[in-house]
């Protein structure tokens, strides 16, 4: 407990020393510490607080607007004739001025419930000089208030007030229902941001004290106890425990967490207490850069969205132009009343709207990018991760890809009565006192502690030691063959042709045992080959190891081509030879060495990038080093493709069937849609695209 203490003193010196040299550089104007200290909560309401509450803002008045025009529809249906007609009251309900409180009614519907629709038709049309859905519905509304207008004062005729207000009523509604759906869809941000706790318990001195998170800085220790989440990036002091971070990367596994180790704020600390110092705050954060690539995610357009708009466009020409000549056929050449003509017209307007394909690609989109986001796909390029559905070719960099990148035990062969659990413990002991990346995995494998005495080091060759009153050494082959000691090369021989360094165990200058070490195999990584295979995907692999390592990986993982002896300089080119060959590849690496070939793939994917995720030369970034993660992405490129189609021929089918019975070419045989009606479809449409994105969200079983 004493030892806690000193502790806390100390780092409380050095915090106080901290505070005064930030206190320093406030007063100096140091914008950037200043901004070093703000929170990701800071961060994210900088960023997106305004949107979100712009957005929130247009629902309800979207809303207010639907529900004070749909109180003022029904009077405008009571004195509406036609209706009156239907109903058979036309004289029970007519009075002096009733067509005058029609028209003000049904103006104050067009001016206020209209008004979004008719800024957007200045928006589009006017200011953008690309006219659009909002120029469609801005026409079909004014065409039937003018004309209507007309009517009351003096123009021969039937109006239709009533249709132009169920209209507006409808379109809305749909609005209404759109947005709403959208914000739901982009929530993935706000609930990010949600992951931090309010508070920390900081170390003051000896005691403990709760703080807001906003007065945290760099170097802070504070105390995570069990159960809570952490409140900003931090490096573990003191404790050990077991750490949550799917809500971040996917992982549903909880991670140990131990002295050294990193913890990421937002997680949530399993058993055990833990004393942790904060390591980086604000922008520099995990979660902000989570929150910053999903943000520029969401933003970016990808190939089929500008195909979307594109079709919108052209959509609303073809629209326009149908109107025109409905109307010329309807009143000039079958002899219609212009009413008539103008209510086919208005109806095509309405029909031919957009919604559905505006919304087709961005819903899709916003789903997928929160799927990818909770399953730990940080997508930084949208349109490359569109492109990964045509991918033919996944290239792995082997170290740290496929294989952890570091040393570990994969084989122990044992002479002289001795068992493989007493070969390890007994070089355990002498390699815990080297920090040799091979003394550090033989130590990693070993579960019974031993201690050695008299440490000696054998230059070039090993270490050697007293363990348990016996003398042991840990030497090379090269040591064996100097002092003509025995072995079995034949079977020593088949571990270093599969690119094992192999270790001797002596005991009393017998040899005991032989350690195989290599650089370990992910086993997830045969799984990822597997269904890389099944989604008919290339493997290639790339190593700088010698060919007969790269063969056995190769070989044991099922990889279809492998590439050895490759220097980091020259992975750029051999990408290339791949794609000459015609593949669509995508390149598969840490993102460090490998960004010069992760930037001439099609796809650059970087994996294992942990709390670092800023990657700047990757276009999809995986957090977990899982390389199971990249059939995955490939998979919801795949399914995200194909919904944003479903929809896009759903939109365009809609319209393309709908326009002609709009128009009235099916009139003689009784099929005639009104406006309202079509104003209906039109949102049934809109609902119908919108959950079909949704249903991205279920995953079927493997």
């Amino acid at each position: 407990m004493s030892k806690m203490h000193e502790e806390h003193n100390h780092s409380q010196h050095h915090h106080e020393h901290q505070s005064d040299t930030t206190i320093k550089e406030i007063k100096k104007g140091d914008a950037h510490s200043i901004h070093q200290h703000k929170t990701i909560k800071d961060e994210y309401k900088k960023h997106n607080g305004n949107g979100h509450a712009h957005h929130e803002g247009m629902i309800e008045d979207f809303k207010k607007r639907f529900w004070i025009s749909i109180i003022l529809t029904i009077p405008v249906l009571i004195l509406s004739p036609m209706l009156q007609m239907f109903a058979g009251l036309h004289n029970e309900l007519r009075f002096p001025g009733d067509t005058i409180i029609l028209f003000i009614l049904s103006s104050i519907i067009f001016v206020y419930g209209g008004y979004p629709f008719l800024q957007g038709f200045v928006n589009e049309t006017v200011k953008e000089k690309r006219p659009a859905m909002m120029t469609l519905i801005a026409i079909a509304i004014t065409t039937a208030y003018v004309y209507s207008s007309l009517i009351t004062f003096g123009l021969k005729g039937e109006d239709f007030f009533w249709e132009l207000a169920t209209l507006i009523d409808i379109m809305l509604l749909g609005h209404w229902i759109e947005m709403k759906s959208v914000m739901k869809a982009s929530r993935a941000l706000e609930e990010l941001a949600k992951l931090l706790p309010s508070e920390a318990h900081k170390f003051s001195g000896e005691n403990i004290i709760d703080v807001p998170i906003e007065e945290l800085i760099i170097d802070d220790l504070i105390l995570i106890k069990p159960g809570e989440k952490i409140p900003a990036d931090s490096v573990v002091i003191d404790g050990k425990s077991n750490i949550n971070e799917s809500m971040l990367t996917g992982e549903s596994k909880p991670v140990q967490k131990q002295k050294d180790d990193v913890v990421i704020g937002g997680s949530i600390n399993g058993e055990g207490s833990l004393k942790v110092k904060v390591s980086k705050l604000g922008k520099d954060s995990f979660l902000s850069q989570v929150i910053k690539l999903v943000e520029e995610a969401q933003k970016s357009k990808s190939r089929t969205q500008n195909l979307a708009d594109r079709a919108a466009f052209w959509l609303t020409i073809l629209a326009l132009a149908s109107g025109i000549i409905t109307f010329f056929v309807w009143n000039f050449l079958i002899t219609s009343s212009a009413a008539f003509a103008l209510e086919r017209t208005v109806t095509v307007m309405v029909i031919a709207c957009p919604h559905a394909l505006g919304l087709a690609v961005p819903l899709v989109v916003s789903v997928s990018t929160s799927l990818a986001a909770r399953n730990g796909f940080l997508i930084r390029n949208r349109a490359a991760f569109e492109s990964a559905r045509i991918m033919d070719a996944v290239v792995f960099d082997k170290t740290g890809t496929l294989t952890k990148g570091e040393f570990g035990v994969n084989e122990v062969l044992t002479y002289n009565n001795f068992n493989k659990e007493e070969v390890i413990d007994l070089a355990a002991a002498l390699e815990a006192h080297s920090q040799h990346p091979i003394a550090q995995g033989i130590v990693s494998a070993s579960k019974n502690k031993k201690e050695a005495q008299e440490f000696n080091s054998i230059t070039g060759k090993g270490i050697e030691g007293v363990v348990d009153n016996k003398n042991i050494k840990v030497v090379s082959p090269g040591y064996l063959i100097e002092n003509k000691i025995l072995y079995s090369e034949d079977e020593i021989q088949k571990l270093q042709e599969r690119g094992n360094t192999v270790v001797f165990l002596l005991v009393e200058n017998k040899v005991a045992g032989a350690i195989s070490l290599g650089d370990i195999i992910r086993e997830e990584s045969k799984e990822a080959i597997r269904s890389l295979h099944e989604l008919g995907v290339k493997v290639y692999m790339l190593t700088g190891d010698n060919k007969s390592t790269a063969k056995c990986v190769a070989d044991e993982l099922g990889i279809d081509e492998y590439i050895a002896e490759v220097l980091p300089h020259q992975k750029t080119d051999k990408i290339k030879e791949i794609q000459q060959k015609g593949y669509k590849t995508a390149m598969t690496g840490d993102g460090v060495n490998d960004a010069p070939a992760l930037a001439q793939a099609d796809i650059g994917i970087a994996i294992g990038a942990g709390s670092d995720v800023a990657v700047e030369t990757a276009d999809i970034v995986l957090i977990r080093s899982n390389p199971n993660d990249i059939p995955e992405i490939l998979d919801l490129s795949r399914k995200t493709y194909k919904k944003m189609i479903q929809n896009l021929w759903w939109a365009l089918g809609y319209n393309i069937f709908a326009i002609p019975l709009a128009a009235g070419v099916l009139y003689k045989m009784g099929i005639l849609l009104s406006p309202a009606l079509g104003a209906v479809l039109m949102s049934l449409s809109t609902v119908i695209v919108a959950l079909n994105a949704q249903l991205l969200r279920i995953k079927k079983p493997s």
